[in-house]
């Protein structure tokens, strides 16, 4: 399953770079190989300063080796071996009506000092921070995530809808970080439902992300904004920087098993900004926003 898994996110890779060129027309994506002490390593793609994204990166990582002590104590188990594999993309627009997208697909197993496999799992998930709310865009993207689910199973939309509203949450806000997708993780095999079909779950999730979020950039990027749109979203950022760095999982999966830094902190955009005590002029569209983002709408 893991070598399986390792070269679809490797042509998974290769066909979202691809189509994401074509999408900016300008920047291209710039490729580092690099390796992980430890064991394994991966492929971090980079775009900057194009004409639609500011910056943006898709990687794909294989990594394996002894299980950190920090991380047998966050499993709750002994001395194991571990290989995990994924590819994780952010991509920060230039123009603030074009949102930000997350989306990540992964493999974990852990293993017995003999080799066996003693557990395994998928997680993931695909989700949507605008800046400025367009109805229409959060329906087709919550439409395709929900067509993705429901291919498998009549039940996973709501459950993984849920699970992302509640995941990609800043309590110290109190608000979401966007206006949510898909979130799962520990997919394992059970008497109904085998890793089989967990593979054929995720990747079919995997295989839906550009069409979720294609039409919804080509939709917008050509909109007109303003310096205060822009400000506005780059405040906004500063609320995006402050969930991958305090409350995001694997962020601090990445630093706590000697991750690869650059490659972690790549989902972190290039300008942020932070007022002191900002609020939004009551009855705008930055109000509204912050409105959905503090009580999730159901977007299907």
């Amino acid at each position: 399953m893991k070598e399986r898994f390792y070269q679809y996110i490797q042509d998974l890779q290769d066909t979202i770079t691809s189509q994401l060129e074509q999408l900016d027309g300008v920047a291209k994506f710039k490729e580092d190989l690099w390796e992980r002490p430890e064991g394994g390593g991966g492929r971090t793609r980079v775009i900057e300063n194009g004409a639609v994204f500011e910056k943006g990166g898709v990687n794909i990582s294989g990594v394996h080796g002894a299980l950190p002590p920090a991380m047998q104590s966050y499993f709750k188990v002994g001395d194991l071996d571990f290989f995990a594999c994924g590819l994780s993309l952010v991509l920060h627009p230039k123009n603030p009506m074009v949102p930000t997208v997350h989306a990540n697909w992964r493999y974990f197993e852990m293993y017995d000092k003999s080799g066996t496999i003693v557990d395994s799992w998928f997680g993931g998930g695909q989700d949507l921070t605008p800046y400025y709310l367009f109805d229409e865009d959060a329906t087709h993207f919550h439409t395709i995530c929900k067509t993705a689910c429901d291919a498998h199973d009549p039940d996973f939309y709501a459950e993984y809808k849920q699970k992302c509203d509640t995941y990609f949450y800043n309590p110290h806000r109190s608000e979401g970080r966007g206006v949510g997708g898909l979130f799962f993780d520990y997919c394992k095999a059970t008497d109904s439902i085998s890793m089989e079909q967990w593979y054929d779950f995720v990747t079919t999730v995997g295989d839906s992300f550009l069409r979720a979020y294609i039409p919804i950039v080509e939709r917008r990027k050509e909109q007109p904004y303003t310096k205060e749109q822009r400000d506005w979203q780059e405040v906004r950022r500063g609320r995006y920087v402050e969930f991958n760095l305090v409350h995001d999982k694997g962020t601090l999966f990445g630093l706590k098993t000697n991750g690869r830094i650059e490659s972690i902190l790549m989902s972190l955009p290039p300008r942020v900004q932070w007022h002191y005590n900002h609020h939004p002029e009551p009855g705008s569209q930055e109000a509204r926003l912050v409105e959905v983002l503090k009580n999730p709408l159901d977007w299907v």
